[in-house]
C-alpha cells in the first residue's frame, strides 16, 4: 500500500509491475520519494502490524483453549468454502471476469484511478497480459496496420522546409543535452514562468527553436531510446532493459561514427541503471563516462553527481579535446526528484513544486554556464549544441490538467551554435523524441535509413504527427486537435478538434506495428 501510494504521484499509474524492472538497483529505485515518505511507509507499517497482531490475538488467540477439535466431516465443508472464495474474486458468475474497467465511473481518471484496488491491480498485472509475448494491441490484420503506419510517415520522409540549408558547415561537431525531466510547462517562450529558465530562454533568440516537440515516453529509459534509437517506447514494458532485444537497435552513435566522428557519452549517476551501460556498448560510442569517474563528495543523496561538476568534467575534456568533428552525449540529474543540490533554492524548498522549479534553475545555470565557455572556444564556429528532455514532467501542476495529457509530453528543443546559418527562427512543426535521429543523420549527409520509425523535422506537411505512450494509454495527436486514450476504459479519456476516430485509428495502427516490432526483435 505504501509504495502505492507514494509512487502514483511521480507515476500517475496504480501498483502494477513497473517498479519490479528497477528491482536489481533498489537504491535508485527509492529515489523517486523522500526520506520523510519512506519513514511514514515504514511507521504505518509497523503500527498496523501491531494492530492486527493485537486483533487476532483478541479474538482468536484467547478463545484457542476453550475450542474443540474440528470433527473430520467438516474438511469437504473448507475445502467448498475455499472454492466459493473464487466468485468474490472474479465478480460473480458473469462470462467476463471483473477487471479495472468495472469500478471506472468519472470522466477524471484520478477518480477512477482512486477506485482500483491496489492489490487486485498488482496481482492483475503480475498474472495477466502486462508480461505476455504477444501482441496486446492487435486492433488490424498486421498486414493492414503496417498499410496504415507507412501512410502516415512517408509523406513526412523528405526535408522540404525553406529553412534549408541548416548548417553552414558540412561535419559539424554536435554536443545532445539531455536535460532530465525538462518540461515545455517552465519555458518562458512556451507558454511557462519565464524566471524559471532564464539562461534558456534567452538562448532561444539566438538559436533553432522546436516549439512543437513532444517526448514519446514518461521516463528516462524510454527517453533514451526514442532520442538515441529513434525507436517508439513501450507501455509497461523497457526495452532497455532487455539486452537481446535492444543490441538490435540502431543507435546515433554507430551513424555519426560511420561518418567520421569521436564519440562519448557522459552520466553523473549510476550507468547499470535501468541497463544503460548494456544499451549503450559496442554501438560506436568510444568513451562511456559514469559516477565512477566523480568523486563522491560531489554526489547529491540520491543519484549521482551534481549537474555543474557534470558540466565542469565537460569542460575540463573539451579543453583538451583534439579529435574533430566530435560527439557528445550528456544526461543530466539533478533535476529528478528528490531535487538536491547546493546553494540557494530560487523558489524555496517549501513543496514539490518549488522544489522541482529551484533545481530547474539550477540546471539552467550550470547549462547556461557551459554555452558561455563553449562560446569562448574555437570548434564553437564548426559546432552544434542540441538541447531537449528525455521526458516531460507532471509539475507544475496546471489547472484541470488531465493524466497523460499532451501538456505533460511536450518538451522544449533548442538547436545552437555557430554551424547554424540562421538563428532566432522558430520551427513549429510537430516533432518528437522518435524524430530527432532520422532528421539529424539526414542533415549531416548519412545513411538514416536504419531510424525506421522517425520523420523529417523539416518538412512542411500539414499530416505531421506525434505519438506517445504511458503505462494504461497513449495520446496521438495531429495539426487538428489531440487524444488521450485509456487502454483500460478502453476509449478516449481527452479529445480535443474534431478528428477523435481518425486520432484513435492512427494511434492503435502505430502502437500494433510499433509494438509488433519491439516483439520480434
Amino acid at each position: 500500500m505504501s509504495i502505492d501510494l507514494f509512487l502514483y504521484s511521480y507515476w500517475n499509474t496504480r501498483l502494477d509491475t513497473t517498479f519490479l524492472r528497477y528491482l536489481n538497483t533498489p537504491e535508485l529505485m527509492f529515489a523517486s520519494v523522500n526520506m520523510s515518505e519512506i519513514l511514514t511507509s515504514l511507521l504505518g507499517f509497523a503500527a498496523l502490524s501491531h494492530l492486527t497482531f493485537r486483533i487476532i490475538n483478541y479474538l482468536i488467540y484467547n478463545e484457542l483453549e476453550e475450542m474443540d477439535g474440528a470433527p473430520l466431516w467438516s474438511l469437504p465443508i473448507l475445502f467448498l468454502m475455499i472454492g466459493v472464495l473464487i466468485l468474490p474474486i472474479r465478480g460473480g458468475l458473469q462470462t467476463i471476469p471483473i477487471n479495472q474497467s468495472n469500478v471506472y465511473f468519472s470522466n477524471k481518471i484520478y477518480a477512477n484511478h482512486a477506485a482500483v484496488n491496489y492489490a487486485w491491480n498488482f496481482m492483475h498485472a503480475i498474472t495477466k497480459h502486462v508480461d505476455a509475448d504477444q501482441n496486446l494491441f492487435v486492433e488490424y490484420p498486421p498486414e493492414k496496420a503496417l498499410t496504415l503506419f507507412d501512410t502516415y510517415r512517408k509523406p513526412l520522409l523528405l526535408s522540404d522546409s525553406i529553412q534549408r540549408p541548416i548548417f553552414n558547415t558540412q561535419k559539424p561537431n554536435v554536443i545532445l543535452i539531455i536535460w532530465e525531466g525538462f518540461t515545455g510547462k517552465i519555458v518562458g517562450p512556451m507558454g511557462g514562468d519565464s524566471l524559471i529558465t532564464p539562461y534558456f530562454n534567452k538562448y532561444i533568440k539566438e538559436g533553432l527553436f522546436f516549439s512543437n516537440f513532444y517526448a514519446n515516453g514518461d521516463r528516462t529509459d524510454k527517453g533514451l531510446v526514442s532520442l538515441l534509437s529513434g525507436y517508439y517506447p513501450q507501455p509497461k514494458k523497457s526495452i532497455i532493459k532487455m539486452p537481446m532485444k535492444s543490441k538490435k537497435l540502431p543507435l546515433l552513435s554507430q551513424s555519426m561514427k560511420l561518418m567520421g566522428y569521436h564519440n562519448s557519452f557522459y552520466y553523473g549517476g549510476d550507468l547499470n541503471f535501468g541497463n544503460m551501460n548494456t544499451y549503450l556498448h559496442n554501438k560506436g560510442i568510444d568513451e562511456i563516462y559514469g559516477s565512477e569517474i566523480f568523486e563522491r563528495k560531489d554526489w547529491n543523496s540520491k543519484w549521482g553527481v551534481h549537474d555543474h561538476v557534470l558540466f565542469d568534467r565537460i569542460i575540463e575534456d573539451l579543453k583538451q579535446n583534439k579529435q574533430h568533428p566530435f560527439f557528445k552525449t550528456i544526461l543530466t540529474l539533478t533535476s529528478h526528484e528528490p531535487y538536491e543540490f547546493p546553494g540557494k533554492y530560487r523558489f524555496g524548498k517549501n513543496s514539490e513544486t518549488n522544489k522541482f522549479k529551484s533545481s530547474m534553475a539550477y540546471t539552467d545555470k550550470a547549462f547556461g554556464d557551459f554555452v558561455a565557455f563553449a562560446k569562448t572556444q574555437d570548434w564553437w564556429d564548426n559546432s552544434l549544441i542540441i538541447i531537449t528532455a528525455d521526458h516531460g514532467h507532471p509539475l507544475p501542476k496546471n489547472q484541470g490538467e488531465v493524466f497523460n495529457a499532451p501538456s505533460r509530453f511536450k518538451i522544449p528543443m533548442l538547436w545552437l551554435g555557430g554551424a547554424l546559418t540562421n538563428t532566432g527562427v522558430v520551427n513549429d512543426n510537430l516533432g518528437s523524441q522518435v524524430d530527432l535521429a532520422y532528421t539529424l543523420i539526414d542533415l549531416l549527409g548519412g545513411d538514416n535509413s536504419s531510424f525506421e520509425f522517425g520523420t523529417h523535422l523539416f518538412n512542411s506537411n500539414e499530416k505531421q504527427f506525434v505519438h506517445y505512450v504511458f503505462n494504461e494509454g497513449f495520446g496521438t495527436i495531429n495539426n487538428s486537435g489531440h487524444i488521450v486514450y485509456d487502454f483500460i476504459k478502453k476509449d478516449a479519456i481527452q479529445v480535443e478538434g474534431k478528428e477523435e476516430e481518425i486520432l484513435k485509428s492512427q494511434g492503435k495502427a502505430i502502437l500494433q506495428t510499433t509494438y509488433q516490432d519491439f516483439l520480434d526483435k
